[in-house]
């Protein structure tokens, strides 16, 4: 499968927040299907004494159509949380997305209305400093 165009910037992000890259990508096996999201991290938690467990779908938005690519991002992220819910129940889904994009596209009324609907967890990224700026959840 193609990476998408930021993968090697929304990993190194996450690196660079403290995260440890377990799998590149992360495959998920439901039913008689395997996924294949782009990445699976974990993150130790030293005041619970815990791990955080986070899988990230990156999205780049370069299509002719924001929306378009909005649809398409949304069917994916609904369709791999179902998996990973009953693969690893314990491993929270992100959405990755550019910066732009996130203002753009995801500031609109409609869109922030879906995303709070379906719950969709986000992880925002600048994809020149290679950071994380938000996680909306």
């Amino acid at each position: 499968m193609a990476r998408d165009r930021f993968h090697s910037a929304v990993r190194r992000a996450l690196e660079k927040g403290g995260w440890t890259v377990t799998a590149d990508p992360y495959l998920v096996r439901f039913d008689r299907t395997t996924v294949e999201i782009d990445l699976a991290a974990e993150q130790f938690l030293t005041a619970e004494r815990a791990k955080r467990k986070i899988a990230v779908e990156v999205k780049s938005f370069l299509g002719p159509s924001r929306i378009y690519d909005f649809h398409l991002a949304l069917g994916q992220f609904l369709t791999y949380r179902m998996a990973i819910g009953h693969h690893d129940p314990e491993r929270l889904l992100y959405l990755a997305v550019p910066v732009d994009v996130y203002e753009q596209v995801f500031g609109g009324p409609m869109v922030r209305r879906i995303i709070r609907q379906y719950q969709v967890r986000l992880l925002v990224f600048d994809p020149i400093r290679e950071e994380i700026t938000a996680w909306a959840e």
